[in-house]
């Protein structure tokens, strides 16, 4: 019997915290989950601009594995009583399995194990897409600023 696709397709998702030597995978992963939005808002995500070896560094920084490859990348950061969400991206040919579900899962209950009250998150107006699934997933639209550059959506989920 002659199977096809990909055979990572298969093996469990594991979730596990990121090491100094994952800086490469992830930075291969940001580049890959957010270079087609460049041509629409005109320039770089703000993850792509990032240095994984320094937010590895100073953030709590999850990833989801299929077999050894980084399929998802989380990214959060406590602020007072509140996480940030700051980042979680899929490899493009991984999206559709529910890794991001799984990694804002993953979001909602390392907060509330460190005893946070909500979840922060923001997006690029442009990326209309995300802010459609955050609301979906029970986030709520604060207010839209200018940040370093970019045109952001603020959104918070209370927990």
């Amino acid at each position: 019997m002659q199977t096809s696709g990909d055979p990572t397709l298969h093996l469990p998702l594991i979730l596990r915290r990121a090491e100094p030597a994952d800086v490469e995978a992830i930075t291969g992963l940001v580049q890959a989950a957010y270079s087609p939005y460049i041509a629409r808002i005109g320039k770089p995500p703000a993850p792509m601009l990032d240095d994984y070896r320094q937010v590895i560094a100073d953030a709590e920084v999850h990833l989801a594995l299929q077999g050894k490859r980084v399929a998802g990348v989380l990214v959060l950061e406590r602020e007072s009583g509140e996480m940030l969400l700051v980042n979680v991206a899929v490899l493009p040919e991984c999206k559709g399995q529910g890794i991001g579900k799984v990694l804002m899962q993953l979001c909602e209950t390392r907060s509330r194990q460190v005893g946070c009250s909500a979840v922060r998150l923001y997006t690029h107006e442009r990326m209309t897409e995300n802010i459609e699934l955050y609301k979906k997933l029970g986030y709520v639209e604060t207010h839209r600023a200018e940040e370093h550059g970019f045109s952001r959506v603020f959104m918070r989920k209370a927990l």
